[in-house]
């Protein structure tokens, strides 16, 4: 039985999820006070003993079983924040995650004193990643790139809801999608799950994900072929490619990048030190 003030009950919801992660426990503890009470961390410390009607409280014992089993919290409210927006998420859709806000603050610095007027943003999902990147480039175009229309339509609605549908170009298509045009910045979060190490996912990834955000083939590194080899027709000369790969991939994408001709290539690392965006660049003009 969940206790009905509010202080408490934050308490109760933090300590009960540390079995899911001690890590955000006391982060997603807040989120579901928000969600379900509206009341936010500065509501629990001026106001700790609040009462909380008990129809409430069944949602949030509702919403701490569907937790506990493994569901994350963003798919048990539709909501993901990512670089401080919000996105809304489905089933079609892959939970942005914070590793992913590498690729902004990389971009953030190459493009520093020459801002992008062009980004392709490829597997664009939610489409967090253009948007943080329209956000920071008030002048700057996009294109969201994805094979598939329901995540097409979410990240549509996404930008409707940050003011960016008149800077984005919505198109649905695969890794080698040509365009009339190249573009300053392209950026991806391609699948980069190898075909056995599906079933060893978390739960929550698992289950909640979809598996056309997640399959990258045998290896893990079927998109990286793909878009690598048709990288040069689409990005402009000596402007760069940011993209996301997993924590043990950074040696095989790199040689990738040098096998299809990329003159510039480094890695970048995640905010736990996990190898997380290789950069590539060519300087042929």
């Amino acid at each position: 039985m969940l206790p009905n003030r509010l202080k408490a009950l934050y308490d109760a919801l933090s300590k009960k999820l540390e079995i899911v992660s001690t890590e955000v426990a006391r982060q997603e503890s807040r989120i579901i006070l928000v969600q379900r009470t509206g009341f936010d961390w500065a509501d629990i410390i001026a106001h700790p003993d609040r009462e909380i009607d008990k129809d409430t409280l069944d949602l949030i014992q509702k919403d701490l079983q569907e937790r506990l089993h493994g569901k994350p919290v963003s798919r048990i409210y539709g909501i993901r924040s990512f670089w401080g927006l919000d996105f809304e998420v489905t089933r079609d859709t892959l939970d942005p995650r914070a590793d992913t806000e590498t690729i902004i603050e990389r971009a953030l610095e190459l493009y520093k004193d020459n801002p992008p007027e062009t980004i392709l943003d490829m597997g664009s999902g939610t489409g967090c990643i253009l948007i943080a990147l329209l956000k920071e480039f008030p002048h700057a175009r996009g294109v969201a790139l994805d094979i598939s229309p329901a995540a097409l339509a979410i990240a549509r609605k996404n930008a409707i809801s940050h003011g960016l549908e008149d800077r984005i170009e919505f198109i649905e298509g695969g890794w080698k999608t040509n365009f009339a045009r190249k573009f300053d910045l392209v950026v991806s979060n391609p699948p980069y799950i190898s075909n056995q190490e599906l079933e060893n996912l978390p739960v929550e990834v698992k289950n909640h994900d979809p598996i056309l955000a997640l399959e990258g083939g045998e290896d893990g590194l079927d998109p990286y072929k793909e878009i690598f080899s048709h990288l040069k027709n689409i990005l402009k000369p000596e402007k760069f490619g940011l993209f996301e790969i997993a924590f043990n991939q950074s040696e095989d994408v790199m040689r990738l990048a040098e096998f299809y001709g990329f003159t510039q290539r480094c890695v970048h690392h995640d905010i736990a030190g996990q190898p997380r965006v290789v950069e590539i660049s060519c300087g042929d003009k």
